[in-house]
């Protein structure tokens, strides 16, 4: 089960399930495997976007967007 997605400044995405194993059928360039991923993420799973030099990834959240899907989106009122 996905527990973890990290998308990195590449665009490249690792995805980890709960026991820190990654998992190599969820990961691949952002747009061929974002697909895969919403469907199949359980709600309790962490977004993440690594885009910076930063030691620790940002956490993104999903909201429904208007066509019934999910997107990341940063947290309420940060302004990233």
């Amino acid at each position: 089960m996905i527990k973890t997605v990290i998308r990195m400044k590449n665009n490249m995405v690792m995805v980890f399930d709960e026991e820190g194993e990654q998992m190599p059928e969820y990961q691949g360039y952002y747009d061929e495997v974002k697909e895969t991923i919403m469907a199949n993420a359980p709600g309790g799973s962490v977004f993440n976007h690594w885009f910076g030099s930063s030691a620790e990834p940002e956490v993104v959240y999903r909201r429904k967007n208007g066509s019934g899907g999910f997107r990341a989106d940063t947290p309420a009122g940060t302004g990233k």
